[in-house]
Parts: structure tokens; C-alpha cells; sequence
């Protein structure tokens, strides 16, 4: 027998990882929206201060949209490109998404996703 949470509870994360450094940031949201998303970048914007930044995304529809186009006008050190269509193994975020969820959830026994947002959270800032 297993307990399950009959609930549609939902938590989602931005992060963006340096590959550079290694360093990550992350950010947790009730929604992914383009509000949402311009939250994230002036977030990105104030981790990374006074030099100039080459993000790259996949094409979710939560970055697109004026709030985000508005903090992207709005910061021209700050610039995006894209992930060719359904090519997430370009992407080194989604290993490090992999690589938290494995450590969290797998084999694991967390009865509430408010606890397992938490430590996902922290294991993905830790650097997995």
C-alpha cells in the first residue's frame, strides 16, 4: 500500500546554470508566466552585476511576452537566444533538473510538496 496526496498541487523552478562556474540560480514560482519570468531575469540581473549576459532558453511560452520584452529593453547587457526546437539535451539546465529530481524524489519518501519543493530547491543552489 502506498500513500499518494489526492491534491493537484503544482510548484515550478527557474534556474539557470553558468557553465562557467558552475554557479546556480535558481527560483521558485507559484506560476510560469512572462511576469514570472521577468521576475527571474531582473533576479539574474542582479546575481550577475555589471557585465554582459548571454542567456540561453528553450521556447517555453512563459518566456515570451511584454514583461519579459520590457526587462530585456530594458537591460541591453542582458541578451537571449534560443534552443533549437525539442533539443533538451542542449540544454545543461535540464541536467541539473535530472540530476535534483533523481536526488529528491527517487526512492525517496517525502509526504508533502511543500517539503519536497524545499529540498529540490536546495539540492539544485548546491550544485546537485
Amino acid at each position: 500500500m502506498a500513500r499518494v496526496d489526492p491534491g493537484r498541487d503544482k510548484v515550478n523552478f527557474y534556474g539557470t546554470l553558468n557553465p562557467h562556474t558552475g554557479r546556480e540560480i535558481v527560483m521558485r514560482s507559484e506560476v510560469m508566466n512572462s511576469e514570472a519570468t521577468a521576475l527571474y531575469l531582473e533576479q539574474i540581473l542582479g546575481s550577475v552585476p555589471d557585465v554582459p549576459i548571454l542567456l540561453l532558453w528553450d521556447r517555453g511560452p512563459w518566456h515570451f511576452g511584454q514583461p519579459v520584452r520590457d526587462v530585456l529593453d530594458a537591460n541591453p547587457r542582458l541578451e537571449t537566444m534560443l534552443f533549437p526546437t525539442a533539443s533538451p539535451e542542449l540544454n545543461p539546465q535540464e541536467h541539473v533538473w535530472k540530476a535534483a529530481r533523481k536526488a529528491v524524489s527517487h526512492n525517496h519518501l517525502t509526504l508533502r510538496l511543500p517539503d519536497l519543493a524545499d529540498q529540490f530547491g536546495d539540492i539544485v543552489k548546491s550544485g546537485v
